[in-house]
C-alpha cells in the first residue's frame, strides 16, 4: 500500500492520472503507436484512450499523426512529453526509503530473492 501511495503521489505531482502516466510510459520517444495498440496495451476500450490522449494532447505531451492508413491515428511523444516522461520515470525509479537504506549487497540479495519469487510464481501459474 505504501508503494501505491508513493506512485499516486508521484503521478499527481506531475499533474497526471495513473492512466495518463501509463499511456505516456508506453509511448516511446522517437516512435509512433496506433491508438488501437495503446488501447490494447492499456487493457481498455478505444473510446477511453481517446479521452486519455485528448488530455495529454491538450498539455502538449503527445500528438496525433496520420498513419499510412488515414483511418488510423498514430501517437507520438512531443519534446515536452519526452521531458515529463523522463522526469516521471526517474522519480518512480527511486527506491522506497526502506530499500534505499540497504547496502548495495543487500539490495542485490533482495533483487535476487524477489526475482526467484516471481519466477516461482510464473512456473506455478504456467504449470496449472
Amino acid at each position: 500500500m505504501q508503494q501505491r501511495t508513493h506512485f499516486l503521489e508521484a503521478v499527481g505531482e506531475l499533474g497526471l492520472t495513473p492512466m495518463q502516466f501509463h499511456a505516456l510510459k508506453l509511448l516511446r520517444p522517437g516512435h509512433t503507436m496506433p491508438m488501437s495498440e495503446l488501447a490494447e496495451r492499456l487493457f481498455c476500450d478505444a473510446s477511453n484512450v481517446t479521452g486519455i490522449v485528448d488530455r495529454l494532447e491538450s498539455r502538449g505531451l503527445v500528438e496525433r499523426r496520420s498513419a499510412a492508413d488515414r483511418r488510423v491515428k498514430a501517437l507520438a511523444v512531443t519534446p515536452a512529453g519526452e521531458k515529463l516522461r523522463a522526469r516521471m520515470l526517474e522519480r518512480l525509479g527511486q527506491p522506497p526509503p526502506g530499500v534505499a537504506a540497504l547496502s548495495a549487497e543487500e539490495q542485490r540479495t533482495l533483487t535476487d530473492l524477489l526475482r526467484r519469487i516471481l519466477d516461482g510464481n510464473r512456473e506455478a501459474r504456467d504449470g496449472e
